[in-house]
């Protein structure tokens, strides 16, 4: 019922790697970028999950005139300074040793065994999880503990619908509805899903978008 755009972010996919620290602001101006590389002129609904969300929210805040409608799920907008640290440590060993011996680890905090009842679903996750640049993975850890999106909550003024899951036990329900609580006007709503939703329960995502993007007008 709708175009979707599913872009590789920089370091990802089929996308030019990353090395350092990775820049938010140059993140969201690549989905601008985007839009006007394919002559999208209208306005846009904007999805996204963790990071992604992230992504979404500071494009939202920096391009309202280029965005209807917004959706973050367990969005990443902070990292408590206690878990700073851990950050960076996690990148260099990320770049020292690889994905692989990390990968088991991340899952079971990101893909929770209850979540994977499709197991060619899980699979596929898991191989494009491994297959990641490690270096890449490395730089936008190393942003997390500079994000703060303090000043960028006010500026969201289109209709939004933040996402909160229950079994993401990186980015708990509770971080997402302050979130929601933190942009005027912004809708909350919990789902049996984890931290990787879109991948997890696709078809649950969709059934709780839909909805609501026909409601505000972005169906």
């Amino acid at each position: 019922s709708h175009r979707v755009l599913r872009l590789d972010w920089r370091g990802f996919g089929m996308s030019a790697k990353l090395r350092g620290i990775a820049d938010m602001d140059a993140l969201a101006e690549d989905v601008r970028a985007l839009l006007d590389a394919l002559s999208i002129t209208d306005k846009v609904a904007v999805v996204g999950c963790a990071v992604g969300a992230g992504i979404a929210i500071r494009f939202a805040s920096r391009h309202p005139d280029r965005i209807g409608a917004l959706i973050p799920m367990s969005p990443v907008t902070y990292t408590p300074p206690e878990r700073h640290a851990q950050m960076f440590v996690h990148a260099d060993r990320m770049e020292r040793e690889g994905l692989a011996g990390l990968v088991e680890a991340s899952l079971a905090a990101s893909y929770p065994q209850d979540l994977r009842t499709d197991a060619a679903r899980f699979a596929t996750h898991r191989a494009r999880w491994l297959t990641s640049d490690p270096a890449s993975f490395a730089a936008i850890y190393r942003m997390l503990p500079g994000l703060d999106y303090t000043a960028d909550f006010p500026a969201i003024t289109c209709p939004t619908l933040v996402i909160g899951a229950v079994r993401d036990l990186l980015r708990p329900p509770e971080t997402a509805e302050a979130v929601a609580k933190a942009i005027k006007g912004a809708r909350f709503t919990v789902l049996h899903t984890g931290h990787f939703s879109m991948v997890q329960t696709p078809e649950l995502i969709a059934k709780t978008i839909l909805p609501f993007l026909a409601e505000v007008g972005m169906g």
